[in-house]
């Protein structure tokens, strides 16, 4: 079980299921306990700084197919940027992190 909760600003990773998690990871923007936690969504970290930037990035392709027009995660895996420049050229890009202990 999940010792810390969804809450606006904690980085879990992306799941479909048990044992499916790989190297996709998402910030929540906002309170997601009542839909995650109890999903098996474990936050592993959290936006200490910089939590405006995140709230700022550029929403307007949403979420991928089929439930939305945004990026095709096959298409990512397969083609990479080249992909992302050419259909999506106005996405936001996480340019550096860092690990804090």
């Amino acid at each position: 079980p999940a010792k810390v909760s969804n809450k606006a600003g904690t980085v879990t990773f992306a799941m479909a299921g048990p044992n499916s998690r790989t190297t996709q990871v998402f910030v929540k923007l906002g309170d997601n306990r009542a839909t995650l936690d109890g999903q098996g969504f474990t936050p592993f970290g959290e936006v200490i700084q910089g939590m405006d930037r995140i709230a700022s990035v550029d929403m307007e392709y949403g979420d991928g197919p089929p439930s939305g027009a945004g990026p095709n995660q096959a298409a990512i895996a397969d083609i990479g940027n080249p992909y992302l420049e050419e259909h999506f050229p106005r996405l936001d890009y996480v340019k550096t992190a860092r690990v804090m202990q």
